[in-house]
């Protein structure tokens, strides 16, 4: 299994590509005329204590903590994951992909190490190229691989190498938290 983030994601999602997703996902003409307009010269600044940074526009991105960000951040990854979907069973990559907003779990069940750290290793690439094309990327630090073996005694499985394709050389973990839960 490998988990990952994808970087900066609500801050980067294009405005471009999220009003065409709007228009295509047959939404009533007016609630995608609302988005547009809600996305359309957008300003903000920080607040840290008592310190305040000029306010600046804002030509991409959702605003992480805005109530429209879940909404919009789904609308705009279905596409994506249709895609992806599409890509892996074309190549006929048998994995599982899970995706709660910016993360990520590729799932990927064989008995040979070899062969599941091929399909993840093919999984990913395809994944990073796709997030790519959508003006998003993986953040290679928070992605992590993770396999889960039946059997007793000692299970020390090799490491993922995904730096010919830009990424990090993943070595198993044995724990994995996600979403608060531990998985051992």
């Amino acid at each position: 299994m490998l988990a990952f983030d994808i970087a900066q994601f609500f801050p980067s999602l294009n405005h471009h590509i999220l009003t065409i997703i709007l228009e295509k996902v047959g939404l009533d003409p007016k609630v995608a005329l609302f988005f547009m307009d809600y996305l359309v010269k957008r300003k903000t600044n920080y607040n840290w204590n008592e310190l305040s940074s000029p306010i600046f526009k804002v030509n991409v991105g959702v605003g992480q903590g805005s109530a429209l960000s879940p909404i919009l951040s789904a609308l705009y990854l279905s596409p994506f994951l249709y895609i992806l979907e599409k890509h892996l069973k074309n190549q006929k990559i048998p994995i599982s992909f899970i995706s709660f907003v910016d993360d990520g779990l590729i799932i990927a069940q064989n008995k040979s190490i070899v062969t599941l750290n091929s399909q993840l290793f093919c999984s990913y690439n395809i994944l990073s190229k796709l997030l790519d094309k959508f003006g998003l990327i993986v953040e290679h630090s928070k992605t992590d691989i993770f396999h889960f073996n039946r059997s007793y005694g000692v299970f020390n499985p090799p490491p993922l190498d995904l730096s010919s394709i830009g990424g990090p050389i993943l070595k198993p973990k044995d724990s994995w938290k996600y979403l608060g839960f531990i998985f051992d």
